[in-house]
């Protein structure tokens, strides 16, 4: 029986964890990642791994041991406070959650490390796929290279060349925006914020604009202020000057206190601004022979529901689990695959959408603390 090779667009938690995945059930894959190597750009900051699809993605991958020696203890702490800097809301992280935190490099990394030599063709940037028939695909590489896939899996993020093959959806601006700002060796350089944030996760909301920020394990504050405007917003602050960037966003926490606006003030480096856009809620496709997609190709949504990471993750357990059990019958596992993808990324984009409202309405922050006084008693 041939076994295909899979073909993976994009070395993200998603594509990685397939890789993994498939490996253990001794099926081979390559995946064609964009960036030079793995250290040519950070990777971003914390992220909660949950017990009910990114943990279970880790340990269909057989890493469950090695993600719990990367959890960052303490970094389930939550704080909510308003503009006025009063606190509404404290969790500590008594170390029995079920959403433990973990830098995004060291998931990464791990992932990386779990995967043969060879896997990953680095430095390979996409610029065209078609179809050939027959379920197989000709991916086109600014090198002037192609491939040809049996198997192809777009796992490349919001802006996915590969979606296209099975859908016209694009992402849509979700009507805020973020700057990322980073506070480094906090405790020691920048000890207000530091109290502010405190040990885990901050929050601090008022109407249709705010703050959330983590704790790092490097003992940084990575910060994002988060500020309702128009798309074109971005587009005309100049963010490769800090000192100007800093101004212009502090104009609208210019009622804020003190210590939040420090968020801003004492920021190390460049600011970055990421605007939030989100793929239909029940974003689906009509079964293409062989190609699929997953994670944010798949289902970008908003990051208020926490579930990005996670669905990639077990997008890609799930996937490379539906091809093992399908040996010779591709369309049968993607088929598969896909009937189970569309109700939950949907659930989820559903409850990322609700979450982003919520947080910055007007009854904000305490709606978000209503929210999770829900969750509580859910639980």
């Amino acid at each position: 029986m041939h076994t295909p090779t899979v073909t993976i667009v994009g070395a993200g938690l998603g594509g990685l964890v397939l890789a993994r995945v498939l490996h253990v059930h001794g099926i081979p894959a390559t995946i064609y990642e964009l960036d030079d190597s793995p250290a040519a750009r950070t990777q971003g900051g914390m992220l909660d791994i949950h017990d009910y699809n990114g943990q279970v993605a880790l340990r269909t991958a057989g890493l469950i041991d090695e993600f719990r020696a990367i959890i960052h203890p303490g970094g389930e702490a939550t704080r909510v406070l308003d503009r006025h800097n009063t606190l509404l809301l404290e969790d500590a992280d008594e170390g029995d959650g079920t959403r433990p935190e973990v830098d995004r490099g060291d998931l990464r990394r791990m992932l990386l490390e779990s995967l043969p030599a060879g896997t990953i063709r680095w430095g390979r940037k996409l610029t065209g796929a078609r179809a050939l028939g027959d379920g197989r695909h000709e991916l086109s590489f600014a090198d002037g290279t192609t491939v040809v896939s049996d198997v192809l899996v777009g796992a490349d993020g919001a802006w996915s060349r590969i979606r296209p093959l099975l859908s016209e959806a694009r992402p849509a601006y979700a009507g805020v925006s973020f700057v990322e700002i980073d506070l480094l060796d906090a405790d020691a350089r920048h000890p207000g914020p530091a109290a502010v944030v405190g040990a885990g996760m901050l929050f601090a909301l008022g109407a249709g604009k705010g703050f959330l920020a983590h704790r790092e394990t490097d003992g940084s504050l990575h910060v994002y202020a988060a500020v309702s405007t128009p798309q074109e917003w971005i587009a005309g602050v100049d963010f490769t000057d800090p000192g100007r960037a800093k101004a212009v966003l502090l104009e609208h926490f210019a009622d804020w206190a003190p210590e939040l606006r420090a968020l801003i003030t004492e920021a190390d480096g460049a600011l970055h601004p990421r605007a939030i856009n989100a793929l239909p809620i029940e974003h689906r496709w009509e079964r293409v022979p062989g190609v699929t997609l997953l994670g944010d190709a798949a289902h970008l949504m908003s990051p208020f529901a926490g579930e990005g990471a996670n669905l990639a993750m077990l997008d890609g357990a799930e996937l490379g689990t539906a091809i093992a059990a399908h040996p010779g019958d591709i369309e049968a596992a993607l088929s598969a695959y896909e009937k189970e993808l569309f109700p939950r990324s949907a659930e989820a984009a559903r409850e990322a959408a609700d979450n982003l409202a919520l947080c910055f309405d007007d009854n904000a922050p305490q709606s978000l603390v209503d929210r999770f006084a829900a969750y509580a008693d859910a639980r």
